[in-house]
């Protein structure tokens, strides 16, 4: 069964690759990186935005360029290739910088060995979290790993997860990535699955050596095993149900595919009992969406369908200025995306003032480009007074949010938060940058795109990499695999 699995990993490339071997991977590699580099020193706002912002961008561009360069040399594989493509854009701590395959990758529940176990980030601390029935030797469910190899579990994460599976600077990365600790991932740039661990019961426990054994795989171990640790959304991301006598909200992802002409109906009848005085749940864990225009309005959307515009507007942070470098490529990505919206029989109804905004920010690049400037900053709408409407939700709100949440929701986050009688509440959210609106770009290879955000939120609201981090009385603290208790302890904030 390992190797089928690993097959299949295999096989997805395969449809792409043809018959590359992998000399042609390591060549492959370093010909993206290169152009992955160019690409951002070339375009990315961050280059040219003073600022600490910026900082990382800038010391990261060509040192990282260089140690991935020197890593090329292990690509073997597929797999390899996007290994080394995440870990050249994950070095610059910035969520709208990736490079992700262009053909079907590696899933979250993938792996091609593994000892049985799953262990998750709990407290400041990888637990284990999952055990297979019937694994011999095994350390039990809530044990803390200590170390790997000899080697203290932090120093362990850093070499086997930063930067290939997640941010570890952030608690979102630690979150999604901590299943992974043990696992091969077929990943040839890290330890694989480690041969003995050190475990212990508690904090003040003496640990214990464990010699861990890879068990044999079988489908759907590994996503169990994950489903076990981290929450995962729904087949139906988007739905209203009644839990404990209150509306419960589901809104687990903000892609245009999620279905939102029946969702937003489905609101729309239900807008007087969200606005009761038993308060409702606005569930927005694992809510992921690009940090762009459409996805943000979508939650704008869902918030005036429940508060009504007229209660919303001036609660919803000032845009302020923007800040574009002022470069033919990114000039180029507006043109296009200005044509794509003229085509658009709908946008052009709908969306009339995005299509003249953006014919002046075309015209601002040809302005800037023309007279020689490097960047250029547009004022964006401001914050609208106060308009008196009164609220009409009568009762309290709970958002439950987690690491899944992420771009759009965001952004959503930032509105929410504003409003009264509104709780944040569940876990830390994931983090984006103030440089916006990711722009995709293929790589020459034809197996990688490369996205980045090309303006820069300067006078954002919400620092640049910071999350939402629920209030003391409002963090969960307990297994967010477990939706029976996840509702129980939300019910325990509405008092009930």
């Amino acid at each position: 069964m390992t190797r089928l699995l690993s097959a299949v990993s295999a096989a997805a490339f395969l449809l792409v690759a043809g018959t590359a071997t992998a000399q042609d991977f390591r060549g492959l590699a370093r010909t993206d990186l290169q152009a992955a580099h160019d690409a951002l020193r070339d375009n990315h706002p961050a280059a040219a935005v003073p600022g600490a912002a910026g900082d990382t961008f800038r010391s990261w561009l060509d040192a990282g360029l260089a140690d991935a360069q020197g890593r090329a040399g292990q690509v073997n594989s597929g797999d390899a290739h996007a290994y080394l493509m995440r870990y050249y854009a994950g070095g610059f701590r910035d969520s709208n910088i990736a490079i992700t395959p262009t053909y079907e990758g590696l899933g979250p529940y993938f792996g091609i060995s593994w000892p049985g176990i799953a262990t998750g980030w709990r407290d400041g601390r990888y637990v284990v979290t999952y055990v297979k029935p019937g694994t011999r030797n095994a350390p039990r469910v809530g044990e803390i790993v200590v170390s790997c190899n000899l080697t203290p579990i932090e120093e362990y994460a850093r070499g086997k997860l930063d930067k290939w599976e997640g941010n570890l600077d952030t608690e979102a990365g630690r979150v999604t990535s901590a299943p992974y600790l043990l696992w091969n991932r077929n990943n040839p740039f890290a330890a694989g699955t480690p041969s003995t661990c050190e475990f212990k019961r508690d904090a003040r426990a003496r640990p214990r050596a464990v010699e861990l054994r890879p068990v044999p795989l079988v489908a759907g171990d590994l996503e169990a095993a994950y489903r076990a640790t981290v929450y995962m959304p729904p087949a139906t991301p988007l739905n209203v149900e009644t839990v404990n006598g209150r509306p419960w909200v589901h809104v687990h992802s903000f892609a245009d595919s999620a279905g939102w002409d029946a969702f937003n109906s489905q609101v729309e009848a239900q807008a007087a009992a969200l606005r009761g005085p038993q308060g409702f749940v606005l569930d927005l864990r694992a809510a992921s969406g690009a940090s762009a225009y459409t996805s943000t309005a979508r939650g704008y959307g869902l918030a005036n369908r429940i508060w009504t515009p007229e209660f919303t507007v001036s609660r919803q942070p000032a845009a302020g200025a923007i800040t574009y470098r002022a470069t033919q490529g990114n000039r180029t990505w507006y043109a296009d995306t200005l044509g794509r919206m003229q085509a658009d029989p709908r946008f052009v109804q709908e969306a009339g003032p995005v299509i003249q905004q953006t014919q002046e920010i075309v015209a601002a690049f040809d302005a800037a480009i023309a007279a020689g400037q490097q960047t250029f900053t547009l004022p964006g709408r401001a914050a609208v007074a106060d308009t008196g409407t009164a609220n009409p939700v009568q009762g309290p709100v709970i958002v439950l949010v987690d690491a899944g949440c992420s771009g759009g929701c965001l952004d959503t986050l930032d509105l929410l938060s504003k409003l009264p009688n509104v709780r944040i509440a569940g876990s830390t959210t994931a983090t984006d940058t103030i440089f916006i609106e990711p722009t995709v770009q293929r790589l020459p290879s034809n197996y990688s795109d490369l996205s980045y955000g090309h303006k820069a939120w300067t006078s954002r609201e919400r620092a640049n990499n910071a999350p939402f981090t629920p209030a003391q009385g409002l963090a969960y603290t307990g297994n967010p695999a477990d939706e029976n208790a996840v509702r129980a302890w939300v019910g325990t904030l509405f008092g009930g």
